[in-house]
C-alpha cells in the first residue's frame, strides 16, 4: 500500500512532463496536438501551458522523494488530469492527438485517486 503513491506520482508526473517540449515552438505543438498554431496568441498560450505542466511534473517527481510533499502533488496533478477530461468531454470533437490526451488523463487519474486515497490512508495508521 505504501508503494501506490508513489508508483501513482512516477507515472503522472512522466506523463505531465510529456508536453514540456511544447515550449520550444509551433512545430513541436503541431506535433504533440495534431494541429495548427498559426496565432501567436494561441502559441503564447500553449507554450505556457507546457511550461506549467512541467512544473507540475516536477512537483509530481520532487514529491516521491518528500513524503510531506505528496499529498498537495497528488491532489494538485488529480484536479489537473481530471479538470482536462472534463474539458474535452464537455467541448467534444477533438482529433485522434486530444485523444491519446484524454487517455493519458484517464489513466494519470485513476492512479492520482488511487494514489491519494493511499497516502491518506497511511497518513492515518500514523495518526491512530
Amino acid at each position: 500500500m505504501k508503494y501506490v503513491s508513489i508508483v501513482a506520482l512516477l507515472v503522472a508526473g512522466i506523463i505531465h512532463l510529456l508536453p514540456v517540449p511544447g515550449f520550444m515552438g509551433v512545430s513541436t505543438l503541431a506535433r504533440l496536438y495534431g494541429i495548427e498554431v498559426n496565432d501567436p496568441n494561441t502559441a503564447i498560450l500553449l507554450q505556457h501551458r507546457a511550461l506549467l505542466f512541467g512544473v507540475l511534473g516536477v512537483l509530481m517527481l520532487s514529491a516521491i522523494a518528500l513524503p510531506w510533499l505528496r499529498v498537495t502533488a497528488l491532489t494538485v496533478a488529480l484536479f489537473s488530469a481530471a479538470s482536462f477530461i472534463v474539458v474535452a468531454m464537455a467541448v467534444g470533437g477533438y482529433n485522434t492527438a486530444i485523444g491519446r490526451v484524454v487517455v493519458a488523463d484517464v489513466v494519470a487519474s485513476v492512479l492520482l485517486a488511487a494514489g491519494l486515497v493511499a497516502e491518506l490512508w497511511l497518513i492515518g495508521r500514523k495518526t491512530t
